[in-house]
Order: structure tokens, then sequence, then C-alpha cells
């Protein structure tokens, strides 16, 4: 069969590249053409367009780039129209990929699968009429999702996380691993260790590393450990490390998780991840403005917390210390209490246990595959 993605992300072209190859294992003859990235091409086929190309983010950038981004979006349409794919499968990316949806439903009868829900539950609500209108398959992989597209009277799929595959992959490979190895490979001293996951942007890097770091300072017997985000260079870390004594490790974020004592995270996926590896955790997140962005998440946003932990055990499993409560006395305290207090610490890890038994077993791509395939099967016959 012949499959058309789309991604326009780093994170889409590695989830749509995992998915492709589960594609290929349960159809021998499949053929992709695709907008994505390296991983994608790595899975063969045809690229049409680079994510890099695609990815403008915020309202001025796409502003300023609306011509490329309108002219990207025809070369699309009239790809998908050439290649007359048997399906097409769009990965989050919702600017854009749901004007291909709207496309593709009203000018073909190319059923639209969509893997990986943007999040509508948290902001754009409103989306979910499109969703209904304009997509055949929705496959989540979260499962708090199911529910919320079952109160707009719209049937979904939890085919599991990806991140659990990964954190699986992980164990899988590591298991001669300890942490005299590591502590060995990357010149660190014998104290225990505290991570640092300061975000994966520079202006977050910028906004949270400081911060941290005085946090680490009062624990004396502890050293902080970053974990470099790709894609930025270790200069522009040591501008922010100033006198403090930190090493940086690189394409080890799950190592260093799995032999830190405590993580100090930014949100997004990186406090899944560090719940999966079961190693205790503060989020915090520094804003701008910070008592009106805790204003407008009070009020503008449909979501009680900003950390995947906690969105998916329904309630506070790990403390949030964002907009106004992201000072260095609170973040401090929090350490403390996961260091110190064992009773605290065992709840949170205790916690992670029933997250972990959420999310379900590896396979949310092998579980992705088989449904769009049998989707496809049912159509043909």
């Amino acid at each position: 069969m012949k499959y058309f993605l789309v991604a326009g992300e780093a994170s889409g072209d590695l989830h749509a590249s995992n998915l492709m190859s589960a594609l290929k294992s349960k159809d021998p003859h499949a053929d992709f053409r695709f907008f994505g990235g390296d991983l994608m091409l790595a899975q063969g086929g045809i690229m049409l367009k680079h994510y890099r190309e695609l990815a403008f983010m915020g309202f001025i950038p796409v502003l300023l780039n609306l011509g490329t981004i309108l002219r990207n979006m025809k070369i699309c349409q009239e790809a998908i129209i050439e290649y007359q794919p048997d399906v097409v499968i769009l990965i989050d990316y919702p600017g854009f990929n749901l004007k291909i949806a709207k496309f593709v439903k009203t000018k073909t009868s190319i059923p639209v699968h969509y893997y990986i829900s943007p999040k509508v539950w948290a902001w754009k609500e409103y989306r979910v009429k499109s969703f209904k209108k304009y997509v055949d398959e929705m496959l989540c992989i979260l499962p708090f999702e199911v529910d919320f597209f079952k109160k707009h009277n719209y049937k979904v799929d939890y085919v599991g996380n990806p991140t659990v595959d990964a954190v699986a992959h992980y164990r899988n490979s590591s298991i001669d691993d300890t942490p005299e190895l590591f502590v060995e490979s990357n010149s660190l001293e014998s104290k225990p260790i505290i991570a640092l996951l300061a975000g994966s942007r520079k202006q977050e890097i910028k906004d949270n590393l400081p911060a941290m770091l005085e946090v680490v300072s009062a624990f004396p017997a502890y050293q902080p450990v970053i974990a470099g985000a790709p894609g930025i260079d270790a200069g522009y870390y040591k501008e922010y490390i100033g006198t403090h004594d930190c090493k940086i490790v690189f394409g080890q974020t799950y190592r260093l998780l799995t032999y830190a004592e405590v993580a100090l995270v930014t949100s997004g996926t990186a406090t899944l991840e560090t719940a999966l590896l079961r190693t205790p955790q503060v989020v915090c997140y520094k804003t701008p403005v910070p008592k009106l962005v805790y204003w407008f998440f009070k009020n503008i946003l449909h979501t009680p917390y900003i950390s995947l932990v906690n969105l998916i055990a329904g309630e506070e499993v790990v403390k949030e210390l964002f907009a106004k409560f992201f000072t260095q006395k609170n973040i401090q305290n929090e350490v403390d209490l996961l260091l110190n207090d064992l009773e605290y610490r065992s709840n949170m890890l205790e916690n992670y246990d029933r997250i972990i038994s959420i999310l379900g077993a590896p396979g949310a791509s092998e579980k992705a595959a088989r449904i769009i395939i049998e989707k496809l099967d049912k159509t043909i016959l």
C-alpha cells in the first residue's frame, strides 16, 4: 500500500519514523512519500520537504513566512493528488496538518488518519470540530485523551505512548551499565547526582538553569549534572554555569536520570521520561510576567496541570513550580523533601508506578500500524 505522511518537527520525525518501521513489518510492499526528516528518510521512500522548511512557531515567525507556508501547503496538496496514496497519515503539527486534512477530505476520497493528537484539551478546544469532520481515525498517545474526545462524541483509539517504548528500549540495551561506569565515562565526582533538565531551547536554558544551579549549591554533598539538549553547544551552557562546578553530558539523558537521586525538570516530555525512569523530580519553569502567566493558565487554559505526569495521574504527583511559584526558595524546599523525607519520596515513586500501569505496555508504533492497516483492509474489501 501507499502511505503519505506529514511531520512538521523533530519529534514528529522520530514518531513517524517508528510508525513507518512498524508499517513495513506488517506490509512488505509499503511505499512512502512524506514531509518529514532524516529519521523518516532512513526508513525509505521519497521525502518531498524537510521539516526544517516547515517549522515556523509563534505568531510573528508565521506571519513573516506566510508565503513559504502557503507554498509548502500547495506542494503538499499537489503531491497527494499526484501520488494517490491509500491513506494520508498526519503527525501532530495541527496548524499545517488540519488544513491538509480538510483538503484531503473535501477534494479526494483518501482516508485521513492522525497519529499523536494535538493538545486541544489544553488550548483551542474548538479544533475538535475539525477533527470530527476531516479525520477518519485519531490515534492518541495519552490515555486521558480518550475521555476528552468522548465528551465531544468523537471515538478515538489509545495506542500507547512512544516514550514508554523509548524507555523500554533504553533499559533493554543498557542491562550491563552501572553507576560506576556512568561516573567514570563522564569524569564525574563520586558524590550523588542531581540531574538538571533545563529545557531544549536556548531561552528555556537561559531562564531556568541559573536558578537550578543556585538550588543545587545549597546541597554541597551532591553534584549537579546537566542533560545537554540536542543542537545546543556546550559553550552556551557554560555562559550560565559561571563559577559553579557542573558537568554536562550529551546524548545520555536516560542514563543520567537513571543514576540521579533527584531531577529538576522543565515541563514537557522530559517530565514523563523522568517518571518512567522512577527518578523523583520537581517541575520548575520560569516565565516572563509570572503573575499574568499564572492568571492566564488558571482562567484561559483548559488544563489543571502543566506536566504530563500530573495530567496522566489526574492529580498532583510532582510539584509544579512555574510562573509565580518559580522561586529559588520553593525549588530548594522541594528538593530537600525529595532527598530527605523518605515517606514523601516513596509516595512519589508509588504514584510513578501507577502512571506506568495507566500508560500500559510498550508497542505504540506497532499498535498504530496495526489499526491503520486493519482499517485500510476493511475499506479495500
